[in-house]
Protein backbone atom coordinates (compact mmCIF):
# COMPACT_ATOMS: atom_id res chain seq x y z
CA UNK A 1 0.00 0.00 0.00
CA UNK A 2 1.80 3.82 -0.77
CA UNK A 3 1.22 5.91 2.32
CA UNK A 4 0.81 9.47 1.29
CA UNK A 5 3.19 11.79 3.28
CA UNK A 6 1.54 14.80 5.03
CA UNK A 7 4.72 16.40 6.97
CA UNK A 8 6.05 13.34 7.92
CA UNK A 9 2.81 11.86 9.21
CA UNK A 10 2.25 8.63 7.30
CA UNK A 11 -1.16 7.86 6.27
CA UNK A 12 -3.34 5.77 4.01
CA UNK A 13 -4.65 8.13 1.66
CA UNK A 14 -8.39 6.69 1.91
CA UNK A 15 -7.94 7.08 5.64
CA UNK A 16 -7.09 10.87 5.08
CA UNK A 17 -9.84 11.17 2.53
CA UNK A 18 -12.20 10.06 4.98
CA UNK A 19 -11.96 12.39 7.45
CA UNK A 20 -14.60 15.27 7.60
CA UNK A 21 -15.45 18.28 5.97
CA UNK A 22 -14.74 22.20 6.22
CA UNK A 23 -17.09 22.50 8.33
CA UNK A 24 -15.73 20.41 10.42
CA UNK A 25 -13.08 22.68 10.86
CA UNK A 26 -14.40 25.58 12.15
CA UNK A 27 -13.52 26.06 15.85
CA UNK A 28 -11.52 28.34 17.83
CA UNK A 29 -8.18 27.54 18.19
CA UNK A 30 -6.59 26.22 21.43
CA UNK A 31 -3.82 28.36 22.55
CA UNK A 32 -0.42 28.16 20.99
CA UNK A 33 0.24 24.68 18.93
CA UNK A 34 3.80 23.96 18.58
CA UNK A 35 4.06 21.59 15.99
CA UNK A 36 2.11 19.86 13.87
CA UNK A 37 1.56 16.29 16.20
CA UNK A 38 -0.24 18.39 18.58
CA UNK A 39 -2.21 20.38 16.39
CA UNK A 40 -3.59 17.44 14.52
CA UNK A 41 -4.18 16.15 17.77
CA UNK A 42 -6.88 19.11 18.73
CA UNK A 43 -7.97 18.85 14.50
CA UNK A 44 -7.51 15.64 13.15
CA UNK A 45 -10.24 16.73 10.32
CA UNK A 46 -7.16 19.00 9.13
CA UNK A 47 -4.93 16.20 8.08
CA UNK A 48 -7.99 14.68 6.11
CA UNK A 49 -8.61 18.62 4.23
CA UNK A 50 -4.95 18.65 3.51
CA UNK A 51 -4.56 15.12 1.73
CA UNK A 52 -8.35 16.10 0.06
CA UNK A 53 -6.25 18.96 -1.41
CA UNK A 54 -4.02 16.84 -3.19
CA UNK A 55 -6.43 14.25 -3.92
CA UNK A 56 -8.25 16.47 -5.72
CA UNK A 57 -5.90 16.35 -8.54
CA UNK A 58 -6.56 12.25 -8.53
CA UNK A 59 -9.51 10.93 -6.96
CA UNK A 60 -13.17 11.76 -7.81
CA UNK A 61 -14.93 11.61 -4.03
CA UNK A 62 -13.57 10.82 -0.55
CA UNK A 63 -15.58 7.17 -0.62
CA UNK A 64 -14.18 5.54 -3.50
CA UNK A 65 -14.07 5.86 -7.50
CA UNK A 66 -18.25 6.09 -7.49
CA UNK A 67 -18.18 9.18 -5.17
CA UNK A 68 -17.65 13.12 -6.04
CA UNK A 69 -16.82 15.65 -4.18
CA UNK A 70 -18.50 18.02 -7.03
CA UNK A 71 -21.82 17.18 -6.85
CA UNK A 72 -23.81 16.89 -9.67
CA UNK A 73 -20.81 15.32 -11.84
CA UNK A 74 -20.33 12.63 -12.93
CA UNK A 75 -17.67 10.56 -10.42
CA UNK A 76 -16.32 8.42 -13.15
CA UNK A 77 -16.01 11.01 -15.89
CA UNK A 78 -15.19 14.02 -14.19
CA UNK A 79 -11.82 14.07 -12.10
CA UNK A 80 -9.32 16.11 -12.49
CA UNK A 81 -6.20 14.07 -14.75
CA UNK A 82 -8.84 12.66 -16.84
CA UNK A 83 -10.31 16.19 -17.89
CA UNK A 84 -6.41 16.78 -18.77
CA UNK A 85 -6.16 14.16 -20.66
CA UNK A 86 -9.49 14.64 -22.45
CA UNK A 87 -8.53 18.43 -23.39
CA UNK A 88 -4.62 18.42 -23.35
CA UNK A 89 -4.81 15.31 -25.26
CA UNK A 90 -7.72 14.05 -27.16
CA UNK A 91 -8.05 17.60 -28.63
CA UNK A 92 -4.09 17.12 -29.59
CA UNK A 93 -2.44 14.92 -33.09
CA UNK A 94 -1.37 12.39 -30.94
CA UNK A 95 -4.51 10.91 -29.12
CA UNK A 96 -7.99 10.22 -30.10
CA UNK A 97 -11.29 8.63 -28.44
CA UNK A 98 -13.72 6.45 -29.82
CA UNK A 99 -16.42 6.56 -27.53
CA UNK A 100 -18.23 9.70 -28.50
CA UNK A 101 -20.29 10.09 -25.88
CA UNK A 102 -22.34 13.13 -24.81
CA UNK A 103 -19.67 15.38 -26.08
CA UNK A 104 -16.26 13.43 -26.27
CA UNK A 105 -16.62 13.04 -29.77
CA UNK A 106 -16.73 17.09 -30.51
CA UNK A 107 -13.17 16.86 -28.49
CA UNK A 108 -11.36 14.33 -30.03
CA UNK A 109 -12.29 15.78 -33.37
CA UNK A 110 -12.33 19.39 -32.81
CA UNK A 111 -15.81 20.15 -33.96
CA UNK A 112 -18.81 21.76 -32.42
CA UNK A 113 -17.52 23.13 -29.20
CA UNK A 114 -20.23 24.66 -27.26
CA UNK A 115 -20.73 25.62 -23.66
CA UNK A 116 -23.11 23.36 -22.55
CA UNK A 117 -20.20 20.31 -23.35
CA UNK A 118 -20.18 18.36 -20.15
CA UNK A 119 -16.25 17.81 -19.99
CA UNK A 120 -15.45 21.42 -20.14
CA UNK A 121 -17.65 21.86 -17.21
CA UNK A 122 -16.43 19.05 -15.28
CA UNK A 123 -13.02 21.01 -15.49
CA UNK A 124 -13.80 23.98 -14.85
CA UNK A 125 -15.28 22.82 -11.56
CA UNK A 126 -12.67 20.55 -10.92
CA UNK A 127 -10.28 24.08 -10.97
CA UNK A 128 -12.47 25.63 -8.61
CA UNK A 129 -12.95 22.60 -6.50
CA UNK A 130 -9.13 22.44 -5.65
CA UNK A 131 -8.86 26.01 -5.32
CA UNK A 132 -11.88 26.25 -3.07
CA UNK A 133 -10.25 23.63 -0.93
CA UNK A 134 -6.66 25.13 -0.89
CA UNK A 135 -8.11 28.52 0.46
CA UNK A 136 -10.22 26.24 3.05
CA UNK A 137 -6.28 24.70 4.49
CA UNK A 138 -5.12 28.13 4.17
CA UNK A 139 -7.99 29.32 6.09
CA UNK A 140 -7.08 27.24 8.71
CA UNK A 141 -3.31 27.34 9.02
CA UNK A 142 -3.72 31.16 9.61
CA UNK A 143 -5.18 30.21 12.87
CA UNK A 144 -2.52 28.72 14.34
CA UNK A 145 1.16 29.38 15.41
CA UNK A 146 3.18 26.02 14.31
CA UNK A 147 6.33 25.53 13.41
CA UNK A 148 5.40 24.37 10.08
CA UNK A 149 2.70 26.73 9.25
CA UNK A 150 4.38 28.81 6.83
CA UNK A 151 5.16 25.49 4.47
CA UNK A 152 1.88 24.09 5.04
CA UNK A 153 0.28 27.46 3.38
CA UNK A 154 3.15 27.59 0.50
CA UNK A 155 2.04 24.08 -0.68
CA UNK A 156 -1.92 24.68 -0.62
CA UNK A 157 -0.90 28.15 -2.42
CA UNK A 158 0.89 25.75 -4.75
CA UNK A 159 -1.96 23.74 -5.24
CA UNK A 160 -4.28 26.62 -5.87
CA UNK A 161 -2.06 28.22 -8.57
CA UNK A 162 -1.32 24.62 -9.97
CA UNK A 163 -5.33 24.70 -10.16
CA UNK A 164 -5.56 28.49 -11.50
CA UNK A 165 -2.63 27.41 -14.31
CA UNK A 166 -5.12 24.85 -15.74
CA UNK A 167 -7.34 27.93 -15.98
CA UNK A 168 -5.58 30.15 -17.61
CA UNK A 169 -4.72 27.81 -20.00
CA UNK A 170 -7.96 26.11 -21.07
CA UNK A 171 -10.43 28.70 -20.35
CA UNK A 172 -8.34 32.07 -20.22
CA UNK A 173 -10.22 33.96 -17.64
CA UNK A 174 -12.52 33.39 -14.84
CA UNK A 175 -12.71 34.75 -11.06
CA UNK A 176 -9.74 34.42 -8.53
CA UNK A 177 -11.07 32.84 -5.21
CA UNK A 178 -8.75 33.77 -2.51
CA UNK A 179 -8.89 32.67 1.26
CA UNK A 180 -9.61 36.09 2.14
CA UNK A 181 -12.63 36.24 -0.37
CA UNK A 182 -16.08 36.55 2.34
CA UNK A 183 -18.25 33.14 1.37
CA UNK A 184 -20.92 34.14 -0.86
CA UNK A 185 -19.94 36.72 -2.92
CA UNK A 186 -19.75 36.20 -6.95
CA UNK A 187 -16.38 37.72 -7.71
CA UNK A 188 -15.91 39.23 -11.25
CA UNK A 189 -13.91 37.39 -14.14
CA UNK A 190 -9.96 38.31 -13.83
CA UNK A 191 -8.50 38.45 -17.26
CA UNK A 192 -5.75 36.18 -18.59
CA UNK A 193 -3.38 39.15 -17.76
CA UNK A 194 -4.18 39.63 -14.41
CA UNK A 195 -4.51 35.75 -13.84
CA UNK A 196 -0.63 35.76 -15.19
CA UNK A 197 0.11 38.57 -12.76
CA UNK A 198 -1.67 36.85 -9.84
CA UNK A 199 0.28 33.26 -10.60
CA UNK A 200 3.55 35.31 -11.43
CA UNK A 201 3.66 37.06 -8.08
CA UNK A 202 2.33 34.08 -5.96
CA UNK A 203 4.90 31.38 -7.17
CA UNK A 204 7.42 33.79 -7.12
CA UNK A 205 6.83 34.30 -3.28
CA UNK A 206 5.96 30.78 -2.55
CA UNK A 207 9.46 29.77 -3.90
CA UNK A 208 12.11 30.25 -1.64
CA UNK A 209 9.02 29.28 1.47
CA UNK A 210 9.32 25.82 0.28
CA UNK A 211 11.73 23.07 1.10
CA UNK A 212 13.49 21.35 -1.32
CA UNK A 213 12.27 18.61 -0.91
CA UNK A 214 9.52 17.67 1.53
CA UNK A 215 8.25 14.44 0.31
CA UNK A 216 7.08 12.11 -2.81
CA UNK A 217 4.08 13.52 -4.09
CA UNK A 218 4.12 16.65 -2.20
CA UNK A 219 4.75 20.07 -3.57
CA UNK A 220 8.33 21.32 -2.88
CA UNK A 221 10.62 24.43 -4.50
CA UNK A 222 11.13 22.30 -7.47
CA UNK A 223 7.28 21.99 -8.58
CA UNK A 224 7.01 26.26 -7.67
CA UNK A 225 10.04 26.11 -10.00
CA UNK A 226 8.67 24.07 -12.57
CA UNK A 227 5.20 25.69 -13.00
CA UNK A 228 7.01 29.19 -12.90
CA UNK A 229 8.60 28.15 -16.10
CA UNK A 230 5.83 26.91 -17.82
CA UNK A 231 3.52 30.04 -17.01
CA UNK A 232 6.83 31.79 -18.74
CA UNK A 233 6.91 29.45 -21.53
CA UNK A 234 3.65 30.31 -22.25
CA UNK A 235 3.74 33.94 -21.65
CA UNK A 236 3.72 35.03 -25.39
CA UNK A 237 -0.05 32.90 -25.75
CA UNK A 238 -0.80 34.30 -21.75
CA UNK A 239 0.25 37.79 -21.85
CA UNK A 240 0.76 38.36 -25.34
CA UNK A 241 4.63 39.09 -24.12
CA UNK A 242 7.52 36.68 -24.54
CA UNK A 243 9.19 35.81 -21.65
CA UNK A 244 11.20 32.42 -22.69
CA UNK A 245 14.55 34.35 -21.15
CA UNK A 246 12.95 33.99 -17.86
CA UNK A 247 11.46 30.33 -18.14
CA UNK A 248 15.19 28.95 -19.18
CA UNK A 249 16.18 30.55 -15.80
CA UNK A 250 13.67 28.88 -13.80
CA UNK A 251 14.00 25.31 -15.92
CA UNK A 252 17.70 25.59 -14.98
CA UNK A 253 17.08 26.12 -11.28
CA UNK A 254 15.22 22.93 -11.33
CA UNK A 255 18.31 21.19 -13.54
CA UNK A 256 21.17 22.50 -11.22
CA UNK A 257 19.68 22.49 -7.63
CA UNK A 258 16.34 19.78 -7.44
CA UNK A 259 18.40 16.85 -7.28
CA UNK A 260 16.59 15.11 -9.73
CA UNK A 261 17.67 12.63 -12.60
CA UNK A 262 16.48 10.55 -15.28
CA UNK A 263 16.10 7.30 -14.50
CA UNK A 264 17.18 4.54 -16.92
CA UNK A 265 14.52 3.09 -18.23
CA UNK A 266 11.71 5.45 -20.09
CA UNK A 267 9.13 2.71 -19.82
CA UNK A 268 9.83 2.73 -15.71
CA UNK A 269 8.37 5.91 -15.20
CA UNK A 270 5.22 4.72 -16.23
CA UNK A 271 4.65 1.23 -14.44
CA UNK A 272 2.93 0.62 -11.17
CA UNK A 273 6.05 0.78 -9.33
CA UNK A 274 7.52 4.15 -10.04
CA UNK A 275 7.46 5.67 -6.68
CA UNK A 276 9.75 2.99 -5.67
CA UNK A 277 11.75 1.91 -8.63
CA UNK A 278 14.53 4.22 -10.06
CA UNK A 279 12.18 6.25 -11.70
CA UNK A 280 11.30 8.13 -8.77
CA UNK A 281 14.59 9.88 -9.31
CA UNK A 282 13.43 11.49 -12.19
CA UNK A 283 9.70 12.53 -11.11
CA UNK A 284 9.40 16.30 -9.83
CA UNK A 285 5.42 15.68 -8.58
CA UNK A 286 3.42 12.85 -8.86
CA UNK A 287 -0.05 12.35 -8.80
CA UNK A 288 -0.69 9.34 -6.88
CA UNK A 289 -2.46 5.93 -7.62
CA UNK A 290 -3.28 3.07 -5.94
CA UNK A 291 -5.38 -0.61 -6.72
CA UNK A 292 -6.61 -0.84 -2.83
CA UNK A 293 -6.46 2.60 -0.79
CA UNK A 294 -7.03 5.40 -3.57
CA UNK A 295 -9.03 3.86 -6.65
CA UNK A 296 -10.35 5.95 -9.20
CA UNK A 297 -11.62 5.83 -12.95
CA UNK A 298 -9.72 9.22 -13.04
CA UNK A 299 -6.61 8.44 -12.48
CA UNK A 300 -3.71 6.94 -14.34
CA UNK A 301 -6.83 3.77 -14.43
CA UNK A 302 -8.40 5.64 -17.27
CA UNK A 303 -5.24 6.20 -19.32
CA UNK A 304 -4.13 2.38 -19.15
CA UNK A 305 -7.91 1.00 -18.76
CA UNK A 306 -8.91 3.11 -21.85
CA UNK A 307 -6.12 1.86 -23.81
CA UNK A 308 -6.79 -1.77 -23.45
CA UNK A 309 -9.18 -3.58 -25.27
CA UNK A 310 -9.97 -8.12 -25.47
CA UNK A 311 -10.66 -8.07 -29.38
CA UNK A 312 -6.94 -7.77 -29.97
CA UNK A 313 -5.21 -7.46 -26.78
CA UNK A 314 -3.71 -9.17 -23.97
CA UNK A 315 -4.61 -7.13 -21.24
CA UNK A 316 -3.39 -9.02 -18.39
CA UNK A 317 0.09 -8.34 -20.00
CA UNK A 318 -0.62 -4.97 -18.94
CA UNK A 319 -1.47 -5.65 -15.47
CA UNK A 320 -5.13 -5.66 -16.34
CA UNK A 321 -7.82 -8.68 -15.99
CA UNK A 322 -9.30 -8.03 -18.97
CA UNK A 323 -13.15 -8.26 -19.74
CA UNK A 324 -15.22 -5.13 -20.68
CA UNK A 325 -15.35 -3.38 -17.16
CA UNK A 326 -11.52 -3.71 -17.03
CA UNK A 327 -10.08 -3.35 -20.46
CA UNK A 328 -12.32 -0.20 -21.85
CA UNK A 329 -11.06 -0.24 -25.66
CA UNK A 330 -11.03 3.47 -25.85
CA UNK A 331 -7.86 5.60 -26.92
CA UNK A 332 -5.91 4.65 -29.43
CA UNK A 333 -2.76 6.45 -30.84
CA UNK A 334 -2.52 8.34 -34.33
CA UNK A 335 0.17 8.90 -36.64
CA UNK A 336 1.14 12.04 -35.70
CA UNK A 337 2.57 10.42 -32.61
CA UNK A 338 3.93 7.04 -33.71
CA UNK A 339 4.87 8.49 -36.94
CA UNK A 340 7.50 10.89 -35.78
CA UNK A 341 9.47 7.00 -35.17
CA UNK A 342 8.28 5.99 -38.60
CA UNK A 343 6.36 6.06 -41.79
CA UNK A 344 4.70 3.00 -41.72
CA UNK A 345 4.24 0.20 -38.93
CA UNK A 346 7.21 -1.47 -40.51
CA UNK A 347 9.22 1.48 -39.63
CA UNK A 348 7.75 1.83 -36.74
CA UNK A 349 8.73 -1.36 -35.50
CA UNK A 350 12.17 -1.69 -36.73
CA UNK A 351 12.98 2.09 -35.00
CA UNK A 352 15.38 1.53 -31.83
CA UNK A 353 13.93 4.15 -30.09
CA UNK A 354 12.71 2.50 -26.97
CA UNK A 355 9.74 4.83 -27.16
CA UNK A 356 8.78 3.70 -30.38
CA UNK A 357 8.15 0.40 -28.81
CA UNK A 358 5.17 1.38 -26.76
CA UNK A 359 2.47 1.04 -28.94
CA UNK A 360 0.39 -2.04 -29.50
CA UNK A 361 -0.15 -2.92 -33.58
CA UNK A 362 -0.86 -6.60 -33.48
CA UNK A 363 1.11 -7.08 -36.17
CA UNK A 364 1.93 -10.52 -35.54
CA UNK A 365 -1.14 -11.53 -35.45
CA UNK A 366 -2.56 -14.41 -37.63
CA UNK A 367 -5.88 -12.92 -38.17
CA UNK A 368 -5.49 -10.00 -40.56
CA UNK A 369 -8.84 -8.63 -38.30
CA UNK A 370 -7.34 -8.11 -35.57
CA UNK A 371 -3.85 -6.32 -36.79
CA UNK A 372 -4.26 -2.69 -36.10
CA UNK A 373 -3.92 0.16 -38.87
CA UNK A 374 -1.45 2.43 -39.53
CA UNK A 375 -3.81 4.85 -40.89
CA UNK A 376 -6.56 5.97 -38.60
CA UNK A 377 -9.98 5.97 -41.36
CA UNK A 378 -12.36 5.47 -38.85
CA UNK A 379 -11.90 6.88 -35.76
CA UNK A 380 -14.34 5.13 -33.97
CA UNK A 381 -12.73 1.72 -34.96
CA UNK A 382 -11.00 0.10 -32.56
CA UNK A 383 -8.25 -1.30 -34.86
CA UNK A 384 -7.64 2.23 -36.55
CA UNK A 385 -4.43 3.57 -34.92
CA UNK A 386 -2.29 1.61 -32.05
CA UNK A 387 -3.38 1.76 -28.60
CA UNK A 388 -0.62 3.47 -26.69
CA UNK A 389 0.98 1.10 -24.16
CA UNK A 390 3.20 4.00 -22.30
CA UNK A 391 1.11 3.84 -19.66
CA UNK A 392 0.60 -0.14 -17.78
CA UNK A 393 -0.38 -1.38 -14.38
CA UNK A 394 2.93 -3.79 -14.26
CA UNK A 395 5.61 -3.30 -11.75
CA UNK A 396 9.25 -2.27 -13.59
CA UNK A 397 11.04 -5.09 -10.99
CA UNK A 398 9.52 -8.07 -9.15
CA UNK A 399 6.34 -9.32 -9.59
CA UNK A 400 2.97 -7.82 -10.56
CA UNK A 401 -0.39 -7.81 -9.02
CA UNK A 402 -3.27 -8.02 -11.49
CA UNK A 403 -5.81 -5.18 -10.82
CA UNK A 404 -9.13 -3.34 -12.32
CA UNK A 405 -7.74 -0.01 -10.71
CA UNK A 406 -4.11 1.29 -11.55
CA UNK A 407 -1.23 1.04 -8.76
CA UNK A 408 0.63 3.75 -11.33
CA UNK A 409 1.59 7.30 -10.17
CA UNK A 410 1.25 9.92 -12.61
CA UNK A 411 3.85 12.35 -13.45
CA UNK A 412 2.27 15.43 -13.82
CA UNK A 413 6.41 17.27 -14.05
CA UNK A 414 9.30 15.37 -14.24
CA UNK A 415 13.19 15.93 -15.63
CA UNK A 416 12.89 15.11 -19.23
CA UNK A 417 10.31 17.87 -19.32
CA UNK A 418 12.42 20.36 -18.13
CA UNK A 419 15.65 19.30 -19.96
CA UNK A 420 13.16 19.89 -23.27
CA UNK A 421 11.85 23.17 -22.04
CA UNK A 422 15.28 24.52 -21.72
CA UNK A 423 16.52 23.22 -25.32
CA UNK A 424 13.39 25.09 -26.42
CA UNK A 425 14.43 28.56 -24.77
CA UNK A 426 17.43 28.02 -26.26
CA UNK A 427 16.67 27.05 -29.82
CA UNK A 428 14.36 30.40 -29.70
CA UNK A 429 17.65 32.04 -28.89
CA UNK A 430 16.56 32.96 -25.44
CA UNK A 431 20.24 32.38 -24.11
CA UNK A 432 21.61 29.50 -22.05
CA UNK A 433 24.12 27.49 -23.54
CA UNK A 434 23.70 25.78 -27.07
CA UNK A 435 25.69 22.35 -26.01
CA UNK A 436 24.11 22.16 -22.91
CA UNK A 437 20.71 22.24 -24.40
CA UNK A 438 22.17 19.48 -26.95
CA UNK A 439 23.18 17.47 -24.06
CA UNK A 440 19.96 17.51 -22.61
CA UNK A 441 18.35 16.26 -25.55
CA UNK A 442 21.04 13.63 -26.28
CA UNK A 443 20.43 12.49 -22.51
CA UNK A 444 16.93 12.07 -23.14
CA UNK A 445 17.73 10.29 -26.55
CA UNK A 446 20.16 8.45 -25.51
CA UNK A 447 18.00 6.53 -22.90
CA UNK A 448 15.56 5.41 -25.35
CA UNK A 449 18.44 4.63 -27.88
CA UNK A 450 17.43 7.12 -30.38
CA UNK A 451 20.43 8.61 -32.71
CA UNK A 452 22.05 11.80 -30.77
CA UNK A 453 21.47 14.98 -32.40
CA UNK A 454 24.09 17.83 -32.98
CA UNK A 455 23.87 21.97 -32.46
CA UNK A 456 22.60 22.10 -36.08
CA UNK A 457 19.91 19.88 -35.05
CA UNK A 458 18.04 22.08 -32.12
CA UNK A 459 16.21 24.02 -33.54
CA UNK A 460 12.10 24.88 -32.11
CA UNK A 461 9.91 22.63 -34.71
CA UNK A 462 12.73 19.28 -33.56
CA UNK A 463 12.09 20.16 -29.97
CA UNK A 464 8.41 20.30 -30.23
CA UNK A 465 8.73 16.64 -32.31
CA UNK A 466 10.80 15.46 -29.22
CA UNK A 467 8.53 16.45 -26.74
CA UNK A 468 5.94 14.56 -28.83
CA UNK A 469 7.99 11.56 -28.50
CA UNK A 470 8.66 11.77 -25.05
CA UNK A 471 5.33 13.65 -22.95
CA UNK A 472 2.39 12.61 -25.52
CA UNK A 473 -0.48 11.24 -23.41
CA UNK A 474 0.81 13.28 -20.42
CA UNK A 475 -1.13 16.37 -20.42
CA UNK A 476 0.80 18.68 -22.83
CA UNK A 477 0.20 18.57 -26.37
CA UNK A 478 -2.35 20.88 -26.66
CA UNK A 479 -0.43 23.15 -24.62
CA UNK A 480 2.16 22.79 -26.89
CA UNK A 481 1.14 23.14 -30.61
CA UNK A 482 -1.05 26.89 -29.16
CA UNK A 483 2.29 28.04 -27.90
CA UNK A 484 4.08 27.00 -31.69
CA UNK A 485 0.88 28.31 -33.65
CA UNK A 486 0.11 24.93 -34.76
CA UNK A 487 -3.20 23.96 -32.84
CA UNK A 488 -6.09 25.86 -34.83
CA UNK A 489 -5.73 27.20 -38.31
CA UNK A 490 -4.55 24.67 -41.46
CA UNK A 491 -1.07 25.41 -41.36
CA UNK A 492 -0.77 21.79 -39.36
CA UNK A 493 -2.89 18.97 -39.94
CA UNK A 494 -3.41 15.56 -38.28
CA UNK A 495 -6.12 12.54 -38.24
CA UNK A 496 -9.60 14.00 -37.75
CA UNK A 497 -8.66 17.52 -37.06
CA UNK A 498 -12.00 19.49 -37.65
CA UNK A 499 -13.78 16.26 -38.02
CA UNK A 500 -12.20 15.19 -41.74
CA UNK A 501 -10.04 12.15 -42.14
CA UNK A 502 -6.61 13.94 -42.68
CA UNK A 503 -7.62 16.70 -41.01
CA UNK A 504 -8.48 20.20 -42.08
CA UNK A 505 -8.63 24.02 -40.39
CA UNK A 506 -10.45 24.47 -37.21
CA UNK A 507 -11.21 28.39 -36.14
CA UNK A 508 -8.53 30.54 -33.94
CA UNK A 509 -10.79 30.45 -30.93
CA UNK A 510 -10.65 26.81 -30.50
CA UNK A 511 -7.42 28.02 -28.64
CA UNK A 512 -9.62 28.40 -25.65
CA UNK A 513 -12.52 26.20 -24.45
CA UNK A 514 -15.93 27.78 -23.90
CA UNK A 515 -16.80 29.20 -20.41
CA UNK A 516 -19.23 26.77 -19.38
CA UNK A 517 -23.06 27.21 -19.65
CA UNK A 518 -23.79 26.16 -16.04
CA UNK A 519 -20.94 28.49 -14.49
CA UNK A 520 -22.29 32.26 -16.39
CA UNK A 521 -25.29 30.94 -15.38
CA UNK A 522 -24.36 30.81 -11.73
CA UNK A 523 -22.29 34.37 -12.07
CA UNK A 524 -23.55 36.75 -13.78
CA UNK A 525 -20.72 38.65 -13.70
CA UNK A 526 -18.49 36.00 -15.90
CA UNK A 527 -18.74 36.59 -19.88
CA UNK A 528 -18.08 33.89 -22.37
CA UNK A 529 -14.78 33.24 -24.70
CA UNK A 530 -14.97 35.22 -28.00
CA UNK A 531 -16.32 32.75 -30.37
CA UNK A 532 -19.14 30.94 -28.38
CA UNK A 533 -21.67 33.36 -28.05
Amino acid sequence: MKNFKIKGIGLGLVLLLSIGCTDDLNTEPKGKIKNLDQLLAEQPTLAGLVSQVYGSLALSGASGPGSTNVPGDDPGESPFLRGIINLQDFTADGMKNRWGDNGLDQLTTDTDWTDSNKFFGYAYNRIYYTATQSNAVINQMNLYNISSKDQIISEMRFLRALAYFYLIDCFGKGPLLLETDPIGVLKPEATRAQIFDFLEAELLDIEPRLPMFIGYGQANRSTARMLLAKLYLNAQVYRGTDRYADALIYSKKVIDEGGYSLAPNFGSLFQADNDSSSAKNEIIYALIADAVVSQSYGNTTYLINGSLNDITMTATDYGNPGGGTNAWGGHRATKAWYGLFGNSTAALEASNDDRAKLFFTGSANPDPTKRHNYEMNDYKAWIDGFPATKFRNTNFVGSTTIASFANTDFPLFRLADVYLMYAECVARGAGGSVSEAVGYVNDIRNRSHATPINASDLTPDFVLDERGRELNFEGHRRTDLIRYGKFTGGSYLWPWKGGVKDGTSIPLHYSLFPIPLKAIQANPNLTQNIGYN
